[in-house]
């Protein structure tokens, strides 16, 4: 069967489906915004239900840590380096965006390594980098605080929000028949816990590439293991996915971090979700090193941005997206990410939105 073949095999199996009502959660905001713009959510018919998980990192970043942040650049007049998307994230009075207006120093670096360059280069400033993001991105930020005792720098430091995905799933259990599974994420953490998933909690989900054929592909899986009643896990991106899949990496991080639990917007505090570093590199955690009280941030009690990330509703059930609420003018972290779901929702999806 030729590539083709099997990628209209498996678009007739999800546009023929007539069963009982699915409902999928696809996990990664890269899916999410992939789904809406090869038009594969349009081809589902209506007993078919994607929602949109809690796996875009901004999304899932509490408001306390951005208030931290502030904190941090304000209060103690740090220079904050970032990735673009978490400066427009609101916290309780202000986003980073805000602050850097007030004059304070916060700089767009394109990984934890550019962070630790610019501090190298500025001794005379404390430079916090904005640890934030899953699996896939963590081992950066380990990368750059093993370089920074190595050399000796001291006024390089990272406030930490990284996450893991699988106590995440667990605390996600019984949101949706089956999860699509990130195919980022996955290339570090392999198939073990996804079998984890399935054999100790009947859990189930298919790891899915980023491509139409490769979506397809992993729902029309979903669809035909759904009808076997029985969990399953299954690989439908091993060109990327291994078995293994990053043990280096798991254990680089291992050497440096420790499991913590973690706050995720929507979900509260999810036990053992995160990881920070080891008390042996604590002079290079901004939270020790500049002595933080412990933050309660309070969020724009009109997003819904927490009730999207569970599935409990569509980002236009939301009364402020669209209209208080755009890319623009951002209210909550889903309409700022590039991976959020209103955002893919604004951006894809008026047909749908507008109609509501």
């Amino acid at each position: 069967m030729t590539i083709n073949n099997s990628a209209k095999k498996a678009r007739d199996i999800v546009t023929s489906y007539d069963g009982p009502k699915l409902r999928i959660m696809e996990v990664c905001g890269t899916h999410t915004h992939e789904i809406f713009r090869l038009g594969i959510r349009r081809l589902l018919p209506d007993n078919i239900e994607l929602i949109s998980g809690p796996g875009c990192p901004v999304c899932v970043t509490p408001v306390s840590y951005i208030d931290e942040a502030v904190m941090l650049a304000l209060d103690k007049q740090a220079t904050i380096t970032t990735f673009g998307d978490l400066i427009r994230v609101p916290g309780t009075e202000m986003s980073l965006a805000g602050v850097r207006s007030k004059g304070a120093k916060v700089n767009v670096v394109y990984s934890p390594l550019d962070s630790l360059e610019y501090a190298k280069e500025h001794p005379e400033e404390q430079v916090v980098f904005l640890a934030v993001g899953f699996e896939t991105t963590t081992p950066g930020s380990v990368m750059a605080v093993r370089e920074a005792k190595t050399q000796g720098v001291e006024n390089f430091s990272i406030l930490t929000a990284n996450k893991t995905m699988y106590n995440a799933y667990l605390a996600l259990k019984g949101s949706a028949d089956a999860f699509l599974y990130p195919g980022h994420v996955s290339t570090m953490t392999g198939m073990e816990d996804y079998y984890k998933l399935r054999d100790e909690h009947g859990i189930s989900g298919v790891v899915a590439g980023f491509s139409g054929s490769e979506v397809l592909t992993a729902l029309a899986v979903i669809i035909k293991k759904i009808e076997e009643k029985k969990p399953f896990a299954v690989n439908c991106y091993p060109a990327v996915v291994t078995e293994e899949g990053s043990p280096a990496a798991r254990q680089l991080v291992a050497s440096v971090m420790e499991p913590c639990d973690a706050e995720w917007r929507g979900l509260g505090v999810i036990e053992k979700s995160g990881v920070e570093l080891k008390p042996e590199y604590r002079d290079y955690d901004a939270r020790f090193k500049f002595d933080l009280p412990e933050v309660e941030g309070k969020p724009n009690p009109a997003c819904r941005c927490g009730d999207v990330l569970l599935g409990k509703c569509k980002p236009y059930d939301c009364k402020v997206f669209g209209k208080g609420c755009t890319p623009e003018h951002p209210i909550g972290a889903c309409m700022v990410s590039g991976e959020g779901a209103c955002s893919a929702f604004y951006k894809y999806g008026g047909d749908i939105w507008n109609k509501q």
